[in-house]
């Protein structure tokens, strides 16, 4: 078996800098608990590294006490749920990746100038939860272009388009042409999806055209791990998404004769690694 992997699986910059600020935290001499707002990614074997390590997961912050120290996740968080934070006494570590960070400035920006937001997202993700916040009432959140086709648009509202920083950028162009053929004003378009996740899907396709099957390895929470098997199973080949090298377990891919392989933003390298060997060792 011929094993092709992706030059850019694994963690990405935002990733590694909201991890460091983690780590960085935990080195000092301090008694006081430590909470993450959320779960800091979406890695299962991440997060229990740190809960073995003593790092507790607050579902909301309600269940962060005064003077604990709490890490606001790489999706971010509301605007309003950080401004309480800081209310209550709390010490806030804010390891939003500077990705979602600038998407969120952008949308205000344009939120203060009138214009409403169309949003393409998942409407229960977290990072889409915190975008909002800065939005307005009245925006409009889609994950499909029909759903975007079916919702009723006001001709006297000027409208603006974004997208969580981890779609599909294919996608989200055939939803900016799909909005100027429906209005006669130009709408104002955020580039908002990430460059790692660009460049991810591109090398996904590329992979894809490379091998007979790819294996996607990334939580089964995390969005863009989702997309990076979307993307590939979009160009037809077969894909397996696994969180760990057990996931493999029982599986017959030695059928392959050339296994691609990939991973998402929030994967660690050791389970990459893991998962290559084990593949090699077929």
């Amino acid at each position: 078996m011929n094993i092709i992997r992706a030059r850019l699986a694994g963690f990405c910059m935002g990733v590694g800098l909201a991890l460091k600020k983690l780590d960085d935290l935990l080195s000092k001499d301090d008694s006081r608990p430590t909470f993450m707002l959320g779960p800091i990614i979406h890695n299962p074997q991440v997060l229990e590294g740190y809960a073995q390590r003593g790092v507790r997961l607050a579902k909301s912050i309600s269940e962060a006490p005064a003077g604990s120290r709490v890490v606001i996740r790489a999706h971010g968080i509301p605007a309003d749920e950080e401004r309480a934070l800081l209310e209550r006494g709390v010490e806030v570590v804010d390891a939003t990746c500077p990705k979602v960070k600038r998407a969120q400035l952008l949308i205000g920006e344009q939120a203060e100038a009138g214009r409403r937001l169309l949003l393409f997202g998942e409407d229960d993700h977290p990072e889409v939860l915190g975008l909002l916040s800065y939005a307005g009432p009245e925006a409009f959140v889609f994950e499909t272009p029909a759903e975007l086709a079916a919702h009723p648009l006001d001709p006297r509202a000027h409208y603006f388009l974004a997208a969580q920083t981890t779609q599909d950028r294919q996608g989200f162009e055939q939803i900016r042409r799909d909005l100027a053929a429906r209005l006669s004003e130009e709408v104002a378009t955020l580039e908002t999806i990430c460059d790692a996740t660009r460049l991810r899907q591109q090398e996904a396709i590329r992979l894809a055209a490379q091998a007979d099957c790819v294996v996607v390895a990334g939580g089964r929470a995390s969005g863009n791990t989702r997309r990076l098997s979307q993307v590939i199973e979009a160009q037809g080949i077969p894909t397996i998404l696994v969180e760990t090298v057990d996931d493999l377990h029982g599986l017959d891919v030695s059928k392959y004769g050339k296994m691609g392989l990939t991973a998402g933003a929030s994967t660690p390298k050791s389970i990459i690694d893991e998962i290559e060997a084990y593949l090699r060792a077929l």
